[in-house]
């Protein structure tokens, strides 16, 4: 269980919504905060809620999606209190409703600089970072239910940015040292600012998501959910691709000779 009692957290985009709530959920458990956020306002929106709370919490002015201001964001982060715990990748956003055929790649490329590319910086300046600390610490980044399947329709952006979330979040747990855990978060339908503001009362407040995903986030657990009923959704997409393999390739003696995770295993046990 990861002890972040007198040590510091990290979380992009902590300033409202996931971020606030993990941050107000870290901070009872006695963590320093560091937040990044874009938007001044909120900033001082959010250093004030969690001083009142008695949590001592440092903000940092930050675009995730500039390298320099990034990279500065992961200095102050180290500098602010000392040694790093848990960083939270969390920064996020919506895209409008769109076809694949009419969403502009612009509109595409705007989602997954902010969604996946930020995300794979935050892992690379960070990962860095805690590999030299040499003591346990944990990266989080969060994805959505959409890194698992379709959640919402005619919003393919933001679909794959966070299943590319997803795939990055499993490469980097393989390669990072065993005293750093590595996971992803998956929302479900959750009380956020990313919600459109008609729907948004209708999602799981944010501070009960925040109070049942922190004790997976400790534990270590590398998929920390929320939402049961997502295992319907999930199961439906595991069944058809069972069945497409079941139809088209069926298991066979030595179908493994193509499995390539054995084949690069078996290269390097001759090597």
């Amino acid at each position: 269980m990861l002890d972040i009692n007198n040590r510091t957290v990290v979380i992009t985009g902590g300033a409202t919504g996931i971020g606030l709530g993990l941050a107000k959920a870290c901070g009872a458990l006695g963590a320093r905060i560091v937040i990044g956020e874009p938007r001044r306002a909120r900033l001082d929106e959010a250093a004030a809620t969690l001083t009142e709370a008695g949590i001592t919490a440092s903000t940092f002015p930050l675009d995730v999606t500039d390298p320099m201001q990034l990279e500065a964001f992961v200095q102050h982060a180290f500098d602010a209190f000392g040694e790093v715990a848990l960083v939270v990748n969390n920064a996020g956003i919506g895209q409008p409703l769109g076809s694949v055929i009419d969403t502009p790649v612009e509109a595409m490329q705007t989602v997954m600089a902010v969604n996946f590319e930020a995300v794979w910086r935050g892992c690379q300046l960070f990962g860095r970072r805690l590999i030299e600390q040499g003591i346990p610490a944990a990266i989080y980044n969060t994805g959505s239910e959409n890194s698992f399947f379709v959640a919402v329709s005619r919003s393919a952006a933001y679909v794959a940015s966070k299943h590319a979330v997803l795939g990055l979040t499993d490469a980097l747990r393989e390669e990072m040292p065993d005293d750093v855990s590595v996971g992803m978060i998956a929302p479900g339908f959750v009380s956020s600012e990313l919600i459109p503001e008609p729907m948004r009362s209708m999602g799981m407040p944010v501070d009960e998501f925040a109070g049942i995903v922190l004790p997976q986030i400790l534990a270590g657990e590398p998929y920390v959910v929320s939402h049961g009923y997502n295992q319907v959704r999930i199961n439906e997409r595991q069944q058809q691709v069972a069945s497409a393999y079941s139809r088209a390739a069926p298991r066979q003696k030595g179908d493994d000779r193509y499995d390539v995770r054995t084949l690069l295993a078996s290269l390097r046990a001759k090597s």
